[in-house]
């Protein structure tokens, strides 16, 4: 799109303010993007730097799905996806019944399950996606997947935990992180914008501690 301003966030798809109903934090944010406009040339791309608020949950629902770390991991990428996403199938299966039939899986031509192969073969290549409109609709598809399945039991979920878990836990997660810190590393300038749209910045932090202690 190549905007003249642009004020990166790192909120979750849909969010683009924050928190809902926190207005001084939404203000906060609208007030940082038009400060942009001060800007005597372009094209900007800043990063918001706070992150939103925790949103408050006395009684998270527990995710139904167990990521139990294994000690004798097969070294292909493309096995350990794949056997993980027929893992959550069940799970998405029901979410999506319960949810009579709707989902957010399907902006990808592939289903998420080709896709999740395509990108574990290209991570057991040590190459780099080229395709980036196939690349983020993928990613985005096989994501919704996951939370879909992660949240297929009935009840109101604390989005930070299941985040948290999706990116500390999970095969995928850490393949999409994978492929962050690849891009990031690159010395092209689009590829390191794919990046940031590939794993926001609060993924990033969710990632360096464990969400539970975990056997080794």
């Amino acid at each position: 799109m190549q905007p003249p301003r642009a004020l990166w966030v790192p909120f979750p798809l849909g969010r683009p303010l924050g928190k809902a109903d926190d207005a001084p934090f939404q203000q906060s944010v609208i007030q940082a993007a038009l400060n942009l406009l001060h800007r005597q040339t372009g094209p900007v791309l800043e990063d918001y730097p706070h992150d939103a608020p925790a949103i408050d949950n006395e009684t998270p629902a527990t995710c139904p799905v167990s990521f139990a770390t294994k000690t004798s991991e097969p070294a292909s990428w493309k096995t350990r996806l794949s056997r993980e996403i027929g893992e959550l199938a069940p799970w998405y299966e029901l979410g999506r019944r319960r949810r009579g039939g709707r989902s957010l899986v399907g902006i990808a031509d592939a289903s998420p399950q080709q896709n999740i192969q395509l990108l574990g073969e290209q991570l057991d290549n040590q190459a780099l996606p080229t395709d980036f409109v196939w690349l983020k609709r993928a990613v985005e598809d096989i994501k919704a997947y996951y939370f879909e399945a992660m949240t297929a039991q009935p009840g109101d979920y604390d989005r930070e935990t299941i985040h948290k878990q999706f990116w500390r836990d999970t095969q995928f997660g850490a393949a999409v992180l994978s492929l962050y810190r690849q891009l990031q590393n690159s010395d092209d300038d689009r590829q390191k914008m794919i990046a940031r749209i590939l794993a926001p910045r609060e993924a990033i932090g969710a990632a360096t501690g464990p969400l539970k202690e975990k056997k080794t």
